[in-house]
């Protein structure tokens, strides 16, 4: 199909905390598409996450803005190399004043944890042990 990269765009209350919060995280914000409505989050290669303060976001639908206090809006899981680093993001997640789901757990190959951000977005942060899948 050609797809080259991938960009989720989610609302965001205040853009000042929110990147304090994924900066504590480990990320980074591409400056030439941040300004006082957004900022592009980079997650990896060709992977970002538009930030938009919620009355930017609703120039791009005509939809309510979901109330991830009390429902699901979307679940985002991003692959990481190893469990140490989900270890690792667990408790930067912790110390930024994310809410951890749970603690980093096994499930079945995978291992991970399942975090909400500031805004109540909901992210799994998994390691995947592909030698323990059956073949």
């Amino acid at each position: 199909m050609g797809f080259k990269g991938m960009f989720v765009n989610l609302p965001i209350k205040d853009l000042g905390k929110t990147m304090e919060f994924f900066g504590k995280l480990g990320f980074e914000f591409n400056p030439y598409f941040t300004d006082e409505n957004a900022t592009c989050m980079v997650i990896g290669e060709n992977m970002y996450a538009m930030l938009l303060v919620e009355e930017y976001f609703k120039t791009f639908t005509k939809k309510e803005i979901a109330d991830n206090t009390t429902a699901s809006e979307v679940l985002t899981a991003l692959a990481v190399d190893s469990k140490e680093v989900v270890d690792d993001m667990a408790s930067k997640v912790k110390e930024a004043g994310g809410i951890l789901d749970y603690e980093p757990k096994n499930n079945g190959p995978m291992y991970g944890i399942s975090f909400h951000d500031l805004d109540g977005h909901q992210c799994e942060l998994f390691y995947m042990d592909e030698s323990a899948i059956p073949q």
